[in-house]
């Protein structure tokens, strides 16, 4: 090829935008029980690493995870590093909505924790709640492209009716707080609540549920199984949401599992997305 057609090709892929695709993961762990028996996490940990190696995304979210379950992901996961707080001391007492993200992809410019209650700078318990809750979020920039964007990590009480609906105003409002120059906004977690119910209505009206906006959905209706092998997972209560900007080009929800047992009693929700 000679150097006037080589330089000509090069210009017109330089016309065309770079586009930053990511694959994002909302995954609870379930919390580091030995009671659990032969869910025990000692038992699960390596299928449960296995599977996030095998999915590789690029930002997955975790809930219930402790600090040494995060040690151990981190350890196992080459490529990543990973922030958040314990809810209980703001530091590395109870569970986690810790992020983890690509390294080589991905620079992060901002992070923080605040509290779903109403003094969200301060640790403890909001309204109904049974337990603290923490959402935890991150500013990204996609290093090959330059777009920045917003993921938030979150769980839900799961006694506190008042709770998840003061939750879902209070992450929505630090959100606009926070993201003034209107980036890209990924919202993922364990809500502990089902599709129907309001706070999952004022969500979708604020953000797309991947799941309605993929161009391409696989997997179970629910994502909490139980640990219930036998039985159909329909109990939907983890979500990904985004700003209408992005395009969902899949969603899935994944049953993986090995020997008739799943790594987690949550199934782990999974998109592929298009930032604008």
């Amino acid at each position: 090829m000679n150097k006037p057609v080589l330089n000509l090709l090069i210009l017109l892929f330089a016309a065309f935008p770079v586009e930053a695709q990511l694959k994002v993961m909302s995954y609870n762990i379930k919390y580091a029980n030995e009671n659990d028996g032969e869910n025990s996490w000692s038992q699960r940990k390596d299928h449960l690493a296995s599977q996030i190696q095998f999915y590789e995304p690029h930002i997955f979210g975790v809930q219930e995870a402790l600090h040494s379950q995060l040690e151990f992901l981190s350890g196992e996961l080459s490529g990543y590093d990973y922030f958040g707080k314990g809810r209980d001391d703001g530091a590395e007492k109870g569970e986690f909505s810790a992020i983890f993200y690509k390294t080589q992809k991905f620079e992060l410019l901002e992070q923080g924790t605040f509290w779903l209650s109403p003094t969200p700078e301060t640790p403890g318990k909001g309204w109904d709640a049974d337990y603290p809750r923490v959402c935890t979020y991150g500013k990204f920039r996609e290093k090959k492209t330059g777009k920045e964007f917003w993921v938030f990590n979150t769980h839900f009480d799961h006694v506190g009716v008042i709770a998840r609906a003061e939750s879902a105003q209070l992450i929505h409002s630090k959100i606009r707080e926070l993201n003034k120059e209107e980036k890209p906004v990924i919202l993922m977690g364990d809500l502990n609540l089902e599709p129907d119910t309001k706070e999952i209505n004022f969500l979708s009206g604020q953000y797309n549920d991947s799941k309605k906006a993929a161009e391409k959905v696989f997997g179970p209706e629910g994502t909490f199984n139980g640990y219930d092998f036998l039985s159909p997972v329909t109990r939907r209560i983890d979500y990904i949401f985004t700003t209408h900007g992005i395009r969902v080009k899949k969603y899935a929800v994944l049953s993986d599992s090995k020997d008739l047992r799943y790594p987690s009693d949550h199934l782990p929700v999974f998109v592929k997305l298009k930032l604008p």
